[in-house]
């Protein structure tokens, strides 16, 4: 979630621009007024064009593009690999709706894509052949991402909440919540999940340290796990391992601030096997896995690739850092190509950068502005 046009430090930076994190303290205390003024983007006004029609078949590739915070210039991306072919705005042109604000991620369940739209405290369902809406949930606080239960129920972390809305997916509805210990409504961060049999696990991101453990049957918090300062993605390997990646927090934090780790987590003890430390100053951020789940990518500065077994970092990149800003990123779970989102400025449209398995840079694809988030169908 990014702000307007300040510079700032994403998720990828360098150290180049202002990081957002920082600007989470003083929105904490303007958060009420915010939701409340119709000029701003959380609660935009949807506007309505003309609607075209798609017929998407065979996998693909969606993009979440974030747009800029308060701005509602979110948009959703759609690249065929079989024709190397992207469209642009294709939420916008199926529906003659704009998507809205800060457009923080998609998964898919049940044939349909589920588009988390933070800013407009809205999830979306779209059609993923025609991208047209076929349902929303609607009076989230700050939805960051949805993990599905069940048809019938599913999770959506937040932001700037001490809860976990629980909702109905057929009914598009709230039907309950999830009180995080520990938090308040103002500082409230979980993120990411991952199930392992009836528990879901998720990490607390914004000045948070800690891992929680939710028992799916009862919809309680049963567990948690401290790791380091701000836990920022949760993955789970072919092993049933957990990874997270900590970005340390910044310097003059008042909830610390330290070299940032990778932890690798047995989801079945819930303890940490292993730590990878980095170097102060490094900003790593955004764990993914290949197809078979037997390989980490992540990002610090450059691009890196770690199998599962290893017990050291690489020596060498996987990509190296080339005056980029790398945001995000994904691999195809069918040919191990690894896709590379460049936000450039976070004002201009962003880059698609498209990787062999080896590394080699294929071609590129502009796409919307701040590309964030991926999602394979």
């Amino acid at each position: 979630m990014q702000p307007a046009v300040a510079p700032h430090q994403g998720r990828g930076g360098a150290g180049r621009f202002f990081n957002f994190r920082r600007m989470k303290r003083i929105l904490r205390h303007i958060l009420p007024v915010i939701l409340c003024l119709p000029a701003l983007g959380g609660c935009m006004k949807w506007d309505y064009a003309d609607m075209e029609e798609f017929a998407a078949t065979g996998p693909g590739l969606f993009i979440t593009n974030e747009g800029n915070f308060q701005y509602g210039n979110a948009t959703l991306s759609y690249y065929d690999p079989a024709t190397k072919k992207v469209e642009n705005e294709v939420f916008y042109r199926a529906n003659a709706m704009k998507l809205g604000d800060v457009a923080q991620s998609m998964t898919i369940h049940n044939d349909l894509g589920w588009i988390v739209v933070n800013n407009s405290h809205v999830v979306f369902a779209i059609d993923l052949r025609t991208f047209k809406e076929v349902g929303r949930i609607t009076n989230l606080t700050s939805p960051r991402y949805i993990h599905f239960v069940s048809d019938e129920k599913a999770y959506v972390t937040q932001l700037w909440d001490n809860r976990i809305f629980i909702v109905n997916p057929r009914r598009y509805e709230i039907t309950g919540y999830i009180e995080c210990p520990g938090m308040t409504p103002g500082s409230g961060s979980t993120e990411q999940m991952v199930q392992y049999g009836q528990y879901v696990y998720v990490n607390c991101w914004s000045y948070q340290n800690r891992l929680l453990k939710i028992d799916t049957e009862t919809d309680k918090v049963v567990d948690e796990l401290v790791v380091g300062i701000q836990p920022t993605s949760l993955v789970m390997d072919k092993y049933d391992k957990m990874w997270t990646i900590t970005d340390g927090g910044y310097e003059g934090s008042p909830y610390g601030h330290e070299a940032p780790s990778l932890y690798r987590i047995d989801a079945a003890t819930f303890r940490i096997e292993k730590q990878f430390k980095f170097k102060f100053g490094d900003w790593p951020s955004e764990v993914q896995l290949n197809g078979t789940r037997d390989t980490l990518y992540f990002i610090n500065k450059a691009i890196w690739r770690l199998p599962v077994t290893a017990t050291n970092f690489p020596v060498k990149p996987f990509v190296p850092y080339q005056n980029t800003l790398y945001y995000g990123l994904t691999v195809n779970p069918f040919n191990s190509e690894v896709y590379v989102a460049d936000a450039i400025d976070y004002v201009q449209d962003g880059v698609i950068l498209r990787y062999s398995s080896e590394g080699e840079l294929l071609d590129e694809f502009y796409v919307g502005i701040i590309p964030g988030a991926f999602c394979w169908r």
